[in-house]
């Protein structure tokens, strides 16, 4: 099982590097998931690849954010980038960049990131079938889920092991995106998740704040589950908390062995939000999960310090070669040196005389060919056939020696020859809208009324509420809604509840996640894109377009001029009014808050009303998702019927999201849209229409 460490900047990949990583993960200036870290400039980045291969450490490169038309050139730069310093892979995110991937440097592995919400077999069966060579799991799995996909996956898996948690599924967070114009997608996030909040009357507290992971007692439950990547975060962090974590997990795997007490009280000095969590790994989720670290919280220097002493001697990390030599009459002389993996490098120099004075010693040769100081070679074994009453100058062994690890050196670095292709352009012809229509998504049965039924073009029903509503009627286009986010365990539910729909008299399908792309297949209805997919660039369209979708919901974190500008190859859709989706959690908060959650409180409390409250009074509804999830929706509500600009911007959908909407509301609203009313509502937001997202 690989051990892959962060590396935010060089000190840091150096202190991962010399404290036993098998790999580590980094970002250049733009397109990664922490852009607050220092990361690596791009002319550095050869160097910094030589470092880690002469090591034999991997490296991958993070370019896992959502990317406009606009920054995609530059992705494309920095996957060439990648190609040719031979890094070992690119975790990726945004689906369009992964297929600029493909088309451009076919030869480099790609990596599907924890921001693609991978969460279920199915999610990787399709993202093996679109060209990923692993895939990073979602840190809300249990152990069972875990070891369901490792034992079916057609390729690598990747688990988070250690450090921060964040409380939405990853890549579905927009919460510090609509709070602070910082997207989390885009590695901006302000972590609003770690500020105090209350739910309902309750006292306020840090409902938010999950603990750290920290599953360093359960590596060879991970090994023998089929786990091929370990991962350990901490882009953020300093270089020594990056040497700390790195040694005891290397140690852990090297001795295959549970942490000791020390090394427990060392994880836990290095960072922590009092104390660690096990609870997604157990399957156990609750208030226990939840913990705060101060912000002047003291670092552990005498820790530190001796972290730093012991990676800045850049000793640490030598790599085993075994060294031959054969030194014999009337022949060349040779040394090979045999290091890690295979890697061989041969050498010949001069022909041995006969000695006049004193002949070669074997053990005078085998000490010269022994001193590798000043290379990270560590000679593990000397092999030496000498023939007799032979004579060779001790600088001719020490060229031998020194031109033969020069050699194995060029080897370790060696960049593979790795194909490139010029950018694919994207056809000029798109799909040309007609006359803007209106959509409605609706969250409760009671809000369909007769006049969204008559006036919607597409309404769109929460799958997980499909057997409340009545049958289906009007001339409005019924498409059941999928979940953002389905495990394994809960697939065969969700077929149930499409099959009901289909019944009911729903005519499509709207999929939030790559798991679901099947789930049209296999109740025969044709696809829509929705919200969860994160549509952020043209090439992400012409992906889904390719995939049989008959529209895209873009992503609300897009401003109208990104919306107008984008290349529409197939019908879109955005959320013009509503609450916009801040988070959806694993932990249900109004579980959590009332200390438990039966069957019967299931079935009534979550379907009351419930309210997520800042230290600023602003109000976030809380709405119960399916399995028993929790969605938190923005204080404010969006409204732009008075504006004209999202009817100029090649749309064909407006969509109206209903949420805690009455049904004479919902009605009212569409007829709002309907005659571009300016009666604007109270505590209302034009979300990030206008002003976007760093």
């Amino acid at each position: 099982m690989e051990l892959l460490s962060p590396a935010g900047h060089w000190e840091a990949m150096a202190a991962a590097v010399q404290n036993g990583a098998d790999a580590v993960y980094l970002g250049l200036s733009s397109c990664n998931a922490r852009r607050g870290a220092k990361n690596f400039a791009d002319e550095e980045f050869p160097d910094a690849v030589r470092y880690c291969h002469l090591r034999g450490v991997k490296v991958y490169v993070t370019v896992n954010t959502l990317l406009t038309d606009r920054e995609l050139p530059a992705a494309e730069r920095l996957l060439r980038l990648a190609s040719a310093s031979g890094a070992d892979g690119a975790i990726v995110q945004d689906w369009g960049l992964t297929a600029l991937a493909r088309s451009i440097v076919p030869d480099l592995p790609l990596h599907g990131s924890t921001q693609m919400t991978v969460h279920s077999l199915s999610g990787v069966e399709r993202a093996a079938s679109l060209g990923m060579d692993c895939v990073v799991l979602s840190r809300e799995l249990s152990k069972e889920d875990i070891v369901y996909i490792c034992r079916r996956s057609p390729i690598k898996i990747e688990v988070f092991a250690h450090g921060a948690l964040c409380m939405c599924y990853s890549g579905q967070c927009s919460m510090s995106a609509l709070i602070g114009g910082r997207s989390g997608n885009r590695g901006l996030c302000a972590q609003p998740c770690r500020l105090p909040y209350r739910v309902d009357d309750g006292k306020q507290g840090y409902p938010l704040s999950l603990k750290d992971a920290n599953l360093s007692g359960h590596l060879q439950e991970l090994e023998d589950m089929g786990v091929s990547i370990l991962k350990l975060e901490g882009r953020m962090k300093r270089p020594e908390y990056v040497a700390v974590i790195t040694r005891i997990y290397a140690a852990l795997l090297r001795e295959n062995r549970p942490p000791t007490p020390e090394e427990l009280d060392q994880l836990s000095q290095a960072f922590s939000r009092e104390g660690f969590t096990e609870g997604y790994w157990e399957g156990r989720l609750g208030p226990h999960m939840f913990g705060t670290r101060p912000e002047n919280a003291p670092n552990p220097e005498e820790l530190f310090r001796s972290a730093k002493a012991a990676y800045s001697r850049e000793d640490l990390r030598t790599v085993p070669v075994i060294i031959s030599a054969k030194i014999t009459a009337s022949h060349l002389s040779e040394v090979t040196v045999s290091g890690p993996g295979g890697l061989t490098a041969h050498v010949t120099g001069p022909v041995p005389e006969p000695a006049r004075n004193r002949p070669l010693e074997p053990e005078e040769v085998k000490s010269r060919l022994s001193k590798t100081g000043g290379t990270v070679f560590r000679p593990e074994r000397v092999e030496l056939t000498l023939g007799e009453n032979l004579s060779l100058p001790a600088s001719a062994v020490n060229t031998l020696r020194r031109d033969a690890l020069e050699r194995l050196t060029d080897f370790s670095v060696r960049v593979p020859e790795r194909r490139e292709f010029a950018v694919p352009d994207l056809p000029e012809n798109g799909f040309q809208p007609s006359q803007l229509q209106f959509t409605v998504s609706l969250t409760a049965a009671s809000q369909l009324t007769e006049y969204l039924a008559n006036h919607a073009s597409i309404i769109y029903l929460p799958i997980e509420r499909i057997e409340d509503f009545p049958q289906l009627q009007g001339p409005a286009e019924y498409c059941a809604l999928l979940p953002r986010i389905c495990k394994d365990s809960e697939e065969r539910e969700l077929l149930r509840l499409l099959s009901a729909a289909k019944e009911k008299g729903c005519v499509s399908l709207a999929v939030q996640n790559l798991a679901q792309l099947g789930m049209g297949e296999k109740v025969r209805l044709p696809l829509r894109g929705g919200y969860g997919l994160n549509v952020f660039n043209s090439r992400t369209l012409y992906e889904l377009e390719s995939w049989g979708f008959k529209s895209a919901a873009l992503s609300f974190e897009l401003r109208y001029e990104q919306i107008r500008d984008l290349k529409k190859p197939l019908p879109c859709e955005a959320i013009v009014y509503g609450r916009l989706p801040l988070m959806i959690t694993e932990n249900c908060l109004i579980s959590n808050a009332q200390k438990g959650c039966s069957a019967e409180s299931l079935k009534g409390s979550c379907r009351y009303s419930h309210i997520l409250t800042d230290r600023r009074g602003e109000a976030f509804p809380i709405l119960p998702a399916f399995g028993c999830r929790s969605e938190i929706e923005n204080s404010r509500i969006l409204y732009l019927a008075d504006k004209p600009e999202y009817r100029r911007s090649g749309l064909q959908y407006a969509l109206l999201r209903f949420t805690t909407e009455t049904p004479e509301e919902c009605s009212s609203i569409l007829e709002q849209y309907e005659k571009s009313s300016t009666n604007k509502p109270e505590n209302f937001t034009r979300g990030l229409f206008y002003r976007g997202v760093e």
